[in-house]
């Protein structure tokens, strides 16, 4: 089992105010800076809750998938994942996930069949799933 904590803090109104987040566990970053307006506006160099969750969502279905694709045989030489998370009235919404991946040996068929089993298999999704639609758009590339 592994716990991973972040610690976040807040100052002021919703709309006026600021804080910060910190992944406390790893200490990659802390005190990233995160406002409404990096919500709903440009993001102006601070971060949101929604970019947090695009990035644990492409990550952790590179991972998925680099898994299904290695059980069945077909490494991948490299997997490029984009996730966009909207925030739409106070809500997410979607989860867009876009794949491009190259995979010496895997034809689309195997490919596809990974793509579904990650998808199935993917952490973050099963956490998000029934409460945000996801979408993944997946490609095999040479």
């Amino acid at each position: 089992m592994a716990d991973r904590r972040a610690t976040a803090t807040w100052h002021g109104s919703l709309f006026e105010g600021k804080g910060t987040v910190t992944a406390a566990s790893s200490g990659l970053f802390t005190d990233a800076a995160v406002t409404w307006a990096s919500r709903t506006e440009d993001a102006g160099g601070a971060t949101s809750p929604e970019e947090l969750i695009a990035g644990a969502q492409a990550a952790c279905f590179g991972m998925a998938l680099s898994n299904e694709l290695s059980s069945r045989g077909h490494e991948p030489a490299q997997l490029r994942l984009s996730a966009t998370c909207s925030f739409v009235d106070g809500t997410i919404t979607t989860m867009v996930l876009e794949v491009s991946a190259e995979v010496p040996g895997a034809d689309d068929a195997a490919f596809r069949e990974a793509v579904e089993a990650a998808e199935a298999s993917c952490p973050v999704s099963n956490a998000l799933r029934g409460n945000v639609d996801i979408t993944v758009d997946a490609r095999l590339v040479s």
